[in-house]
């Protein structure tokens, strides 16, 4: 699995860090999506899975 983000379309909402905090965070002057974790391990996967299904602005893609 890849993860892979789109700040241009990111809105800022926070629902990745609050889903899975291993992987993504937020830019502290913008608020937008940073990726901590492009190719997360097995137990992160389905909580990467959850956060791209949660992200209203539909900035995060999962390549399988």
């Amino acid at each position: 699995m890849r993860v892979s983000v789109d700040q241009d379309q990111c809105v800022g909402s926070g629902q990745c860090v609050q889903t899975l905090a291993e992987v993504f965070d937020q830019g502290v002057e913008d608020g937008l999506v940073v990726l901590l974790q492009e190719s997360p391990s097995e137990e992160l996967r389905e909580g990467a899975r959850r956060a791209a299904a949660r992200c209203p602005g539909g900035a995060i893609s999962i390549i399988e």
